[in-house]
C-alpha cells in the first residue's frame, strides 16, 4: 500500500514538472533512496575530512556550502528543508557522514548514499527497493560571467541548477564555476535583477547579462525595524530603482527621487543650488504644520535632515511606506509617510575598488523674454507722454534730434546675460569595500562641486563615510556606520524679499533699463544705481554689482554615527541594540558692504546702518537609543511567525547665537571688523531648546503557507512636545494579505506568475510643534524697548498664550492593493487605492485682536485625502543582445478641508513678497474643498470703447451698465484693466474675490525606460505634473507694470498692448492696471513633462581590461532637465518661491532651473 501511494504522488508531481517547471528532481532521489548501492568509492566519499564553519546560516545554504566545499552532490527536496531552520556547526577534520548526522538530526532528517549522490530524506525505517533507484545524468563543467545591463560585474549572484540543489556563487569578478547536466537549466538569482532560466544545450561557457527588477515581487524592501521580501510585504511599500536613478547627474538623492514612484511627490522650491525640496506623500495632511515625511537613515529617524550631506553614490536602497500598516511602527512621526534610506555596507570577499567622476556643464533651461532698447523706450514715452518734463523719456531719450526708430538699431543692455553664466558642475567618489566572514567594511569619499548659473552662487560637499560590520563569535554580530560631511552654500535666494518687491533680486535684472539715455556718461552698466530711479519709492539696484558684492555663505558640518549589536539570544531569538547621534553644526554669514543694496548710504537700510553684517552659529543635536527583540519561527513549514518588541528613545537640543554689527568703519575686514561697529540689537538672538521622546512598539507578523499574511503593529509614545495630560498617544494598525499565485487553482493561469491583494487600516501620528508650544511664553523684544534717562529700557511681554490641551495630530488611512505579475514577472502591476482622514489638527489658528495675542496651537480642524496609484512595470523586450526595460507610475490625490476652527468656512493667506500686498489674501483654503486654491479676481479682459459714452469735451465715461474694475467711473478709460462682477452689484471689490485656480495636480507620475545593446546602455526617464497652476507674479510686475514704476522694463510680451491701433488685444494699455489684489490673468497652467534624466553608457569589454586588472570600465554621458514641455510662460514650471500647504505655486524672482550635461566614468578594480 505505502509503494502504491508513493507511485501515485510521483506521477502528480511530474505532471505539475511538465507543466509549470516545478522541482521535483529531487522528490525522486528521495524515492531513490530506498536503494542500496554502497560501493569503496561511496565509503570514501561519505568518509572524507571536513572542515567547515557555519554560523546561523539556513540550513539549504548549509548543504549547498557543503556541497560545494567537498565537491559532493547533494540532493533533497525543498518541502524537506525549511529555510527559516538555521544551523550553527563547525568541523575540523570530522567525517562528511558525522557532520551530515549532526546537521540533520535536530530536524529529523537523514541521508542516503546514491550512485554517489547524497540524498537527504525523512528518518524512516522503510527499507530502499532498487527498482526506483534513477540513474544520475552525465556532467559538464560550466563556467561564465554575470554582468548587469550596464556591462558591470555582479558578485554574490546565485547560480543554481535547476530541480538540484547543487550551485555557486559569483566571485567579486562575477565569475562562476559549476558542473551540471549537459541538458540541465541555469538559474540565475540576484536581488534586485530579473531571474534567468538560461537552458545549458551542452555549453560549457555561459555569459549573461541581468536585468534590473521592476519590482519584483521577489524584492528585499526595508521596513520599519526589519527586512522583508516584497512579496510578503501587507503594506503599501514603493522601492527606488536606483540603479537607474542613480545615473542621473545631481547633488544629493532628493533631487532623483520625483516621478520615481507612485505616491511620491517631490517638487524644489526653485533652480538654486542647495534650495529646499519638497517631499510630500500621499497630500498633505496638515494645514499649518509640516507635512515631509519622517526619514530613516539606517536606522536612525530624523525630522527634516539635510540631505545633502548623504553622497548618492553611497545609498544602497530607498524604500517608501505609505499606508498605516507600513508607518504605524514609527507612530506619532508616521502620518505623513516614511522615507528609508539604507546605505551600502562591506560584503565578503576580495577589495573592491570603485571610482566614479564626472564634470560637466549647467546653463538655464529658459530665460525670459524681455523688452529690446525699441519697445522699451516707445513703452516709456507712451506711459510718460510729456514733452516738457527735463525727466520725461523724450527729454531722455529723443534729445539733440533722437527719434524712436534711432532705437531700432541701437544694441541692449542683457542684464540677464550679464547675471546668467553657464556654470561647471563636477562629482569625484571613491569607495573601497570587502571583508570576510567575520569583518566586514566599506569606506568612501566624495566631493561635490556645483556652481550655480547665477554669478556668486555655488554649493560644495566633501563628505567620508566608514561602516563596519564585525562577528565577534557565533552569537554576537556588532557594527558601526558613521557619515561625515562638510557643506558650503554660497549666494542669496533670488526671492528674498526685504518686504519690498524692489530688494529681490531678479526684480533689478528683469526690471533695468535695457538701453542708457543721453545723459548716461559712464553707462548705466557700471553704476551701482540708475540716476533716472528715485531711490526713496524705488530700490533697483545694479543688479551685477551688488550680487557680485553681497556676502550669503552657510558653512554646516553633519556628523550621523550608529552603532549596533545583535545578540542571538536563540537560534529564533534575536536581540538588537542601537545607538546614534545626529550633529550638526552650521554658520551663516552675512555682510554687506558700501557697493549692495543693504549696505550703501543711498538706501533706506544703509543710511540708517551703513556697512553691516551678521554671523549667526546654529547647532542641532540628537541621539537616539533604540531595542528590540525579534522572534522568527516556523511550525511544520506551514505556520511562519515573526514578531518584533522594542522600547526606544529619542532626544535632541537645538542652539542658535547670532549677532551683528552696523556703520562698520573698515569694510575691508569684512566680517572681521564686525568688534569695530555698532551692536545692533535686532540682529541679536540667543535661544536653546530641548526636546524627548521616548517609545513602546510591536509588530507581529503571521502567514499560513505563504499564502494568507497578517500584520498587526502597535506603537505607544511619548513626547515632551505635549503636556502631562496628553503625552502619551497610541497608534495601532493591522493589515491582511492574500497571495493567490501560491493557490492551486491559481497556478493553472499559464501567463500568472504573481498575485497578492492587500488590506490595511491603521491610525498614525503628527507631532510637528515646537519644543514648548503648549506653554505659555514670554520675552523681552527688541521692539518693545522704551527709552528712560536716555537709556533703552527693556520690558517683558507675553508672546503666545499657550495650550494646555494640545495633542497629537492623527491620520485615519485605510488601503487597498493588489500586486501582479505575468508571463514570469515581464509584466507587473501593483494598484492601491486609499483614504487618509486627519483630524484634530494641529492648526496654527488665528486669535480674535481682543486676546492681544494674533494666533496659537489648537486641535481642531480635519482633511481628508483620496487617491489612486498605480505602477506597471515591463520587459517587453529581451534578446541576447537587446533587452528594454520599462515603468510607469501615475498617483491621483483628492485634497478636501472637512473642518477648521470654530464657526470658520475658510482661512486666507497673504504671502509677505511686498508690503503693499501683505494683507491681500493670496489664497483660500475652503470646507469642502482643496486647500490652498488661487484667491482673486476673475480677469475679463479690457475695456473697449464700446463700454463707454463721450461727453461734450470728448472724454469718455463709462456706462452705467458696465461694472467697474473698482476704480471710480470717472478715472477709467477705454484700454484699461477689466475684472468680472461677482455678486452683481456693477462694483468690483473684495467681495468679488473667487477661486482663480488650484495649485496641486491632479496627477503626476513617471515614465522609466533602460535600454541595453551589447555593451551599451540607455537610460530615458520622463516626469510630469497635471491640472496644477501657478501665480506668476513676475507677469504682475513685467507685464504692465502694476506697481506703476519709472523705466521698469518690461516683458516682450508687454508690446502687445491695448493702444487705439491696437483695440483687438486683451492686455491692458500702459498705466491701465488698477486692482485690489490678485486676478486670473497671471494664473497659468503649470502642467508640464520633462524629459528629466537622459543617460548614455558603454562598458568596456573585459577582454580589454583582463590585462590591466580592472573589473569594470563604463563611460557614460549624462544629462538632467533636457527638454520641458509646457504652456508656462515662467523661466521654469517647477517652482514654489513661497513654499506651504497654504501657498502652492506661487512664481515671482525665482532661481532659473539649469540644464545639466556632464561626461563621467566608472571606474571598478
Amino acid at each position: 500500500m505505502k509503494k502504491s501511494l508513493c507511485s501515485n504522488r510521483v506521477v502528480y508531481y511530474c505532471l505539475l514538472f511538465m507543466k509549470y517547471g516545478i522541482v521535483v528532481n529531487s522528490l525522486i532521489f528521495c524515492l531513490s533512496t530506498m536503494a542500496i548501492a554502497k560501493t569503496s568509492y561511496s565509503q570514501a566519499l561519505i568518509n572524507k575530512p571536513v572542515n567547515i564553519r557555519l554560523n546561523q546560516v539556513t540550513l539549504e545554504n548549509a548543504l549547498d556550502e557543503l556541497s560545494l566545499k567537498m565537491g559532493v552532490k547533494i540532493a533533497y527536496r525543498q518541502s524537506l528543508v525549511d529555510k527559516s531552520l538555521l544551523v550553527t556547526q563547525q568541523a575540523n577534520g570530522e567525517a562528511l557522514k558525522d557532520v551530515l548526522a549532526k546537521i540533520l538530526k535536530p530536524y529529523k532528517l537523514t541521508y542516503y548514499l546514491v550512485d554517489n549522490v547524497v540524498v537527504i530524506a525523512r528518518q524512516s525505517n522503510q527499507i530502499p527497493v532498487a527498482s526506483e533507484l534513477r540513474e544520475v545524468a552525465a556532467e559538464i563543467e560550466i563556467s561564465g560571467t554575470v554582468r548587469d545591463t550596464t556591462g558591470a560585474v555582479l558578485p554574490g549572484v546565485s547560480v543554481s541548477v535547476k530541480d538540484r540543489s547543487t550551485g555557486a556563487v559569483t566571485d567579486l569578478n562575477g565569475n562562476y564555476r559549476l558542473r551540471a547536466d549537459a541538458n540541465s537549466t541555469l538559474i540565475f538569482n540576484y536581488i534586485g535583477f530579473i531571474r534567468q532560466d538560461v537552458p545549458v544545450q551542452g555549453r560549457n561557457s555561459i555569459n549573461i547579462r541581468m536585468q534590473s527588477s521592476v519590482l519584483s515581487l521577489q524584492d528585499v524592501v526595508v521596513v520599519g525595524y526589519g527586512t522583508i521580501k516584497k512579496g510578503d510585504v501587507t503594506g503599501s511599500v514603493g522601492k527606488v530603482n536606483l540603479s537607474d536613478a542613480q545615473k542621473a547627474p545631481v547633488r544629493s538623492f532628493d533631487e532623483f527621487l520625483a516621478g520615481r514612484v507612485a505616491g511620491l511627490q517631490v517638487s524644489s522650491v526653485d533652480g538654486q543650488p542647495g534650495s529646499a525640496v519638497n517631499i510630500v506623500i500621499r497630500g498633505n495632511n496638515s494645514i499649518t504644520q509640516d507635512n515631509s515625511p519622517l526619514i530613516v537613515i539606517d536606522g536612525f529617524p530624523t525630522e527634516n535632515p539635510d540631505l545633502n550631506m548623504i553622497n548618492p553614490d553611497d545609498i544602497e536602497s530607498i524604500e517608501i511606506l505609505k499606508d498605516a500598516s507600513a508607518t504605524a511602527i514609527y507612530g506619532a512621526r508616521g502620518a505623513n509617510g516614511v522615507l528609508m534610506v539604507t546605505t551600502k555596507k562591506g560584503k565578503s570577499g576580495a577589495p573592491v575598488l570603485n571610482f566614479n567622476a564626472y564634470y560637466g556643464n549647467q546653463s538655464t533651461i529658459n530665460r525670459l523674454d524681455l523688452m529690446d532698447p525699441y519697445e522699451f523706450v516707445k513703452y516709456q514715452i507712451e506711459r510718460t507722454p510729456s514733452v516738457t518734463d527735463t525727466t520725461a523719456p523724450s527729454a531722455l531719450y529723443l534729445a539733440n534730434g533722437r527719434t524712436l526708430d534711432y532705437y531700432r538699431n541701437v544694441e541692449g543692455i542683457d542684464w540677464q546675460d550679464m547675471m546668467l553664466r553657464d556654470a561647471p558642475f563636477q562629482n569625484y567618489s571613491l569607495s573601497l569595500s570587502g571583508g570576510n566572514q567575520q569583518t566586514r567594511y566599506a569606506l568612501s569619499g566624495s566631493i561635490n562641486d556645483q556652481d550655480g548659473v547665477i554669478i556668486n552662487s555655488f554649493y560644495k560637499r566633501y563628505q567620508g563615510r566608514a561602516v563596519v560590520d564585525q562577528t565577534v563569535n557565533a552569537k554576537l554580530k556588532a557594527g558601526l556606520n558613521a557619515n561625515y560631511s562638510y557643506l558650503q552654500k554660497s549666494g542669496v535666494s533670488p526671492s528674498e524679499s526685504g518686504g519690498n518687491l524692489a530688494t529681490t533680486l531678479l526684480y533689478s535684472v528683469y526690471g533695468s533699463r535695457p538701453v542708457n539715455a543721453q545723459r548716461d556718461e559712464t553707462g548705466i552698466e557700471d553704476e551701482l544705481f540708475d540716476p533716472s530711479i528715485d531711490l526713496s519709492s524705488d530700490y533697483r539696484i545694479n543688479p551685477i554689482i551688488n550680487q557680485e558684492n553681497l556676502v550669503r555663505n552657510t558653512t554646516t558640518r553633519n556628523l550621523m554615527a550608529n552603532a549596533y549589536a545583535e545578540y542571538s539570544v536563540l537560534p529564533e531569538l534575536t536581540l538588537r541594540v542601537t545607538g546614534g547621534i545626529y550633529s550638526t553644526q552650521g554658520r551663516f554669514d552675512a555682510f554687506n558692504n558700501s557697493k549692495t543694496l543693504y549696505g550703501s548710504v543711498r538706501t533706506t537700510w544703509g543710511s540708517s546702518y551703513g556697512v553691516n553684517g551678521y554671523i549667526q552659529n546654529r547647532e542641532n543635536n540628537s541621539w537616539v537609543n533604540e531595542n528590540t527583540l525579534t522572534w522568527a519561527k516556523s511550525f511544520n513549514q506551514k505556520h511562519n511567525f515573526n514578531v518584533v518588541g522594542g522600547v526606544t528613545e529619542q532626544g535632541g537640543k537645538t542652539s542658535v547665537y547670532q549677532f551683528g554689527a552696523s556703520n562698520l568703519p573698515n569694510e575691508s575686514l569684512g566680517l572681521s571688523g564686525l568688534d569695530e561697529g555698532n551692536l545692533l540689537p535686532v540682529r541679536t538672538i540667543a535661544t536653546t531648546s530641548n526636546w524627548r521622546m521616548m517609545s513602546f512598539l510591536g509588530r507581529f507578523n503571521y502567514n499560513y503557507d505563504s499564502k494568507y499574511y497578517f500584520t498587526a503593529s502597535y506603537r505607544a509614545d511619548g513626547s515632551s512636545k505635549f503636556p502631562v495630560g496628553n503625552r502619551w498617544a497610541y497608534f495601532p494598525s493591522a493589515a491582511l494579505s492574500w497571495r493567490i499565485i501560491n493557490e492551486d487553482f491559481a497556478r493553472n493561469l499559464p501567463a500568472l506568475s504573481d498575485a497578492k491583494l492587500r488590506a490595511s487600516f491603521g491610525l498614525t501620528g503628527n507631532n510637528r510643534v515646537s519644543d514648548y508650544s503648549y506653554l505659555p511664553s514670554y520675552g523681552l523684544p527688541i521692539a518693545n524697548t522704551y527709552v528712560f534717562n536716555n537709556n533703552y529700557q527693556s520690558s517683558i511681554i507675553p508672546l503666545t498664550p499657550g495650550n494646555n490641551d494640545l495633542k497629537w495630530e492623527t491620520t485615519r488611512q485605510l488601503d487597498f492593493g493588489i500586486d501582479l505579475g505575468f508571463f514570469k514577472d515581464r509584466i507587473t502591476l501593483t494598484a492601491d487605492v486609499y483614504s487618509k482622514r486627519t483630524y484634530d489638527l494641529l492648526l496654527n489658528a488665528s486669535l480674535p485682536f481682543s486676546t492681544g495675542y494674533t494666533s496659537a496651537f489648537k486641535n481642531i480642524g480635519s482633511m481628508n485625502n483620496e487617491g489612486l496609484e498605480f505602477t506597471l512595470g515591463a520587459n517587453p523586450v529581451r534578446t541576447r543582445d537587446f533587452n528594454w526595460n520599462a515603468s510607469f507610475n501615475i498617483s491621483f490625490n483628492r485634497n478636501k478641508v472637512l473642518e477648521l476652527t470654530e464657526g470658520q468656512q475658510s482661512l486666507t493667506t497673504a504671502i509677505m513678497w511686498d508690503n503693499n500686498w501683505q494683507s491681500l489674501p493670496a489664497y483660500i483654503s475652503q470646507i469642502g474643498k482643496p486647500v490652498g486654491n488661487m484667491y482673486g479676481l476673475v480677469w475679463d479682459g479690457v475695456y473697449q470703447y464700446a463700454d463707454f459714452n463721450q461727453d461734450a469735451s470728448g472724454n469718455y465715461v463709462l456706462k452705467d451698465e458696465i461694472t467697474t474694475n473698482g476704480n471710480t467711473r470717472s478715472r477709467i478709460q477705454p484700454g484699461d484693466i477689466k475684472y468680472q462682477d461677482q455678486n452683481g452689484d456693477k462694483v468690483v471689490d473684495a467681495s468679488d474675490y473667487t477661486i482663480i485656480g488650484k495649485g496641486l495636480p491632479v496627477h503626476t507620475g513617471g515614465f522609466n525606460n533602460t535600454f541595453t545593446y551589447k555593451n551599451f546602455d540607455l537610460n530615458v526617464f520622463f516626469q510630469w505634473s497635471y491640472g496644477n497652476d501657478i501665480q506668476n507674479i513676475n507677469r504682475l510686475v513685467f507685464e504692465g507694470n502694476a506697481f506703476n514704476k519709472p523705466y521698469l522694463n518690461q516683458l516682450a510680451s508687454y508690446e502687445n498692448r491695448w493702444a487705439p491701433e491696437n483695440t483687438e488685444s486683451t492686455m491692458y494699455r500702459a498705466n491701465g492696471f488698477y486692482g485690489g489684489g490678485y486676478s486670473s490673468r497671471t494664473v497659468e497652467d503649470g502642467s508640464f513633462l520633462r524629459l528629466k534624466t537622459l543617460a548614455l553608457g558603454y562598458s568596456l569589454p573585459k577582454s580589454v581590461l583582463k590585462s590591466l586588472k580592472i573589473s569594470n570600465l563604463r563611460v557614460y554621458a549624462s544629462a538632467q532637465n533636457v527638454v520641458t514641455w509646457t504652456n508656462y510662460s515662467g523661466s521654469d514650471p517647477e517652482v514654489n518661491t513661497y513654499n506651504s500647504v497654504l501657498t502652492p505655486g506661487f512664481d515671482f524672482s525665482s532661481y532659473p532651473r539649469a540644464r545639466t550635461m556632464v561626461l563621467g566614468i566608472n571606474l571598478t578594480f
